[in-house]
């Protein structure tokens, strides 16, 4: 990977603030605790001399020293512990917390970077294209069935809209479940504003959440970065385009909006079928919306793209009104 050396460092640096922020909060709650039971710090004390003395003695040839340390240091903390709970506090209120669990705020894992790490470097490579931001507004805690009818049948699905969208979110959460054992795709198809976008950023919100690189791209977005890729001029565009395609490639989960959007061409045909097919090889999921239909697909892009897709994606047409012009025309509230 080619990321800038200052885009990297910047990420290292906000890793080291938030161990640093990490710190002083701990500290913080020592201090607090301290004052209010002092009998916590008394049994600290305690563990700090005992581990000064063991350490003689393991010098001094005591090999029994450093295991009746261990063993002394886990029931002082117990007690410890007890004390806190006794006094109202949550019984890890002296332990460290991190952002990220798995790496403790390191962002990596041994020699491999965490995937917390990953998400940072693609976020700072799309610069402006995260949706991280948008997903506080757009999830499934803020989804909302009301904007579904129920009052009519479609002939497609066979579904009133309000079955079919509860069906698709059903099989959207279960996407989500067996996120790593399945390595599913889905292909969301649907008339302008019905929820396509929406219901694919609740994906990505609940997979970031759970640790996955997610990456989030228009298909003119996602063209315009393969364009560079390929034919870009500027040293510095086309190393960032470099690393744009990579995690193109690799992310845990890369979203494809408005696909039939972008100025369709030979070349956007191509590499829309090696990223396809790519990522396919390399059991990466994938979710592509697009207003266009199945034969739509076809005639617009090539026999083998619509193979691929039909045969590994599933497909979710979700149907209803224009939500979006619906409550521009105060039809429904937000």
């Amino acid at each position: 990977m080619s990321l800038k050396n200052d885009q990297y460092n910047k990420i290292l640096r906000e890793y080291e603030e938030r161990r640093l922020k990490n710190k002083y909060e701990l500290d913080k709650r020592i201090e607090e605790v301290y004052k209010a039971i002092p009998r916590i710090k008394e049994l600290e004390e305690q563990i700090i001399s005992l581990s000064a003395e063991s350490g003689r003695q393991a010098l001094f040839g005591n090999t029994k020293a450093l295991d009746n340390l261990r063993k002394t240091t886990a029931q002082i903390k117990e007690m410890q512990r007890k004390l806190l709970v006794e006094s109202g506090y949550p019984e890890d209120y002296l332990d460290m917390r991190f952002h990220c669990s798995k790496c403790r705020d390191t962002g990596f894992i041994g020699n491999e970077k965490c995937s917390c790490f990953k998400q940072a470097i693609a976020d700072a490579i799309y610069m402006g294209s995260s949706i991280k931001s948008v997903l506080e507004r757009e999830n499934f805690r803020t989804f909302s069935f009301k904007y579904y009818s129920d009052d009519y049948i479609d002939e497609t699905t066979g579904l009133s809209p309000l079955s079919n969208m509860q069906k698709i979110v059903a099989s959207c959460k279960s996407f989500i479940r067996h996120f790593d054992e399945k390595h599913e795709n889905l292909l969301f198809i649907g008339n302008t504003g019905v929820g396509k976008t929406f219901l694919a950023n609740c994906i990505a919100k609940e997979l970031l959440d759970r640790g996955y690189t997610v990456i989030y791209l228009t298909a003119f977005r996602l063209f315009d970065i393969l364009e560079k890729y390929k034919f870009g001029r500027e040293e510095e565009d086309s190393l960032i385009a470099s690393d744009q395609f990579d995690y193109i490639l690799d992310c845990d989960l890369l979203i494809i909006d408005d696909l039939g959007t972008e100025l369709n061409n030979t070349f956007t045909t191509s590499q829309l079928y090696h990223i396809i097919n790519e990522r396919l090889l390399r059991q990466k999921s994938t979710i592509i919306s697009t207003n266009l239909s199945l034969d739509n697909l076809l005639t617009i892009y090539s026999e083998r793209i619509y193979s691929r897709i039909i045969s590994n994606y599933s497909i979710r047409r979700i149907i209803g009104d224009d939500i979006r012009l619906r409550k521009a025309l105060g039809e429904i509230s937000s």
